[in-house]
């Protein structure tokens, strides 16, 4: 069956919309809201006409796209999943699709030995491998580190279009301390990955101050179209560059923390930095090194280096060594007690 483009914007669209278990959908929102996708996509008003949802959503019913959505009706006229969990996203490939993504691979691996390319080599490769063990049922190459009960990856494509397209987003969050959920109105300016989880930061309304989200604790994403966006007024590279993870101390200066790593750990350290401004400080006859680096004092950054346990010593600043010190006093006190 073929599927036209503005089609496909409508059946993400429908898809979104009733993963959002937090608004009762009834045809006049749907077709709303496709018709505010389509606006978004094609830069021109579009309205999408009873019919043509009634028809959209007979079609993700059936299996000719490989969809068999379990869309149903309650109290006559809302519509939703039956099966919460469910997305059209999760449906596997077709061959049709994966013909696709070869042709697509092809035209990337001819660039990518251009400048423009040189920090996406490791994910063409990646890609590549993905695409060649799908169509001829075999190991994959590349092994990667994963973990399958990885959530808010839902969020990053409609995110990333969000920041595209310069769209203001209301966000149902609630955070690991929150009791209940909250909306909140967001101008999302930048996505960030650090230790396998996906942050997006930006600002409200209301107040300049950069905000960061984590997209596992996002609940529903809905759409503000008629509300000004606000755009960055900071580069993100600049933000970030004191800090190690995502926690940015904006009112503190920098620190130089000087640590110590015993002869084993030390080339691993060596060979895979820290932080950019990491530099050897002081070789010493035992083969252990002392290293500095001038970074924000954060949980991340305590976090990272406790992970070396006794390899690892930090030397300076003096706060940042009483707080290891008094961490790892607390976490041998766990081992006490003869179990």
């Amino acid at each position: 069956m073929a599927v036209t483009k503005n089609a496909l914007i409508r059946y993400k669209t429908i898809d979104k919309c009733l993963q959002n278990h937090y608004r009762d959908w009834t045809l006049a929102s749907l077709m709303e809201a496709c018709s505010d996708a389509l606006y978004e996509f094609e830069g021109r008003s579009v309205n999408v006409s009873k019919r043509t949802l009634q028809m959209d959503i007979q079609v993700m019913r059936s299996d000719k796209l490989g969809y068999n959505a379990p869309i149903e009706v309650y109290d006559r006229k809302f519509y939703r999943y039956a099966d919460p969990e469910y997305s059209i996203t999760d449906i596997p490939l077709t061959e049709t699709d994966m013909g696709i993504l070869t042709e697509t691979m092809n035209m990337l691996k001819q660039f990518q030995d251009f400048s423009l390319f040189a920090d996406f080599k490791g994910i063409i490769n990646k890609l590549e491998d993905k695409i060649y063990t799908e169509q001829h049922h075999k190991n994959p190459i590349i092994h990667l580190d994963k973990n399958d009960n990885l959530k808010g990856l839902e969020w990053l494509n409609e995110l990333y279009q969000a920041i595209l397209k310069q769209v203001v987003i209301k966000l149902m969050y609630q955070s690991f301390k929150a009791y209940q959920p909250q909306e909140v109105i967001f101008h999302a300016h930048f996505l960030k990955e650090y230790n396998n989880r996906w942050f997006v930061i930006g600002r409200t309304t209301e107040k300049p101050k950069i905000i960061t989200f984590a997209l596992d604790r996002i609940l529903g994403i809905d759409y503000d179209f008629g509300a000004a966006y606000i755009p960055a007024t900071f580069d993100v590279d600049a933000y970030y560059q004191h800090t190690i993870g995502v926690t940015v101390m904006e009112k503190f200066r920098p620190s130089k923390v000087i640590f110590k790593v015993d002869r084993s750990n030390a080339p691993y350290v060596l060979t895979k930095p820290f932080h950019a401004s990491q530099e050897v400080y002081e070789k010493h006859a035992d083969g252990s090194i002392t290293f500095i680096m001038r970074v924000h004092l954060n949980f991340e950054l305590e976090r990272m280096l406790l992970g070396f346990g006794d390899y690892l010593e930090v030397l300076a600043p003096k706060m940042l060594r009483r707080n290891m010190k008094r961490r790892l006093t607390k976490a041998a006190g766990y081992y006490e007690g003869g179990r």
